[in-house]
C-alpha cells in the first residue's frame, strides 16, 4: 500500500509537458546558442534525466519549434522563433482548429482589454508605432 502512495505521490510531482517544454524553449532562448541535451539538462538544474530532455526536445523538433544540428554522435537543439512568435504560432494553431474563424475573431476581440483593443487597431491600419 505504501508503495503504490509513493509512486501515486511521485506521479503528483511531475510536471505536465507543456511546463517541461516551455522550461526547455526558456533555457535555449537564454543561451543564444545551439545546446546539447545534457547542456539543456546542466541549464535547467532540475533534476530532470538527459534522455527525459531529449524527449521534449524530439518533441519540440517535430512540432517544428526548434531545430537542430549534427554535433558528434547526437544534435543540438537551437529555437525556430522567439518567445512572441512562438506565442503568435500557438494563436495560429489554435484559431485553425476552429471551423467558424469569424466568430472565434470576433469572440477574441470582445475579450481584449481596451490597450489591447487599441493596440490590435494600429497593427491593422498598419501604424505600427
Amino acid at each position: 500500500m505504501t508503495e503504490a502512495r509513493d509512486k501515486t505521490d511521485a506521479r503528483d510531482e511531475r510536471r505536465p509537458a507543456g511546463e517541461l517544454e516551455a522550461a526547455v524553449m526558456a533555457a535555449l532562448w537564454a543561451a543564444g546558442a545551439p545546446l546539447t541535451p545534457g547542456r539543456v539538462q546542466t541549464e535547467l538544474g532540475s533534476g530532470l534525466a538527459r534522455t527525459t530532455v531529449a524527449t521534449i526536445l524530439t518533441r519540440l523538433h517535430e512540432k517544428g519549434v526548434v531545430d537542430r544540428e549534427r554535433q558528434g554522435r547526437g544534435y543540438a537543439y537551437f529555437p525556430v522563433q522567439d518567445a512572441p512568435g512562438l506565442t503568435a504560432r500557438r494563436m495560429h494553431t489554435e484559431l485553425d482548429r476552429d471551423t467558424d474563424r469569424e466568430t472565434v475573431l470576433a469572440r477574441f476581440v470582445a475579450q481584449l482589454g481596451p490597450g489591447d483593443e487599441q493596440h490590435l487597431r494600429r497593427l491593422l491600419e498598419g501604424d505600427e508605432r
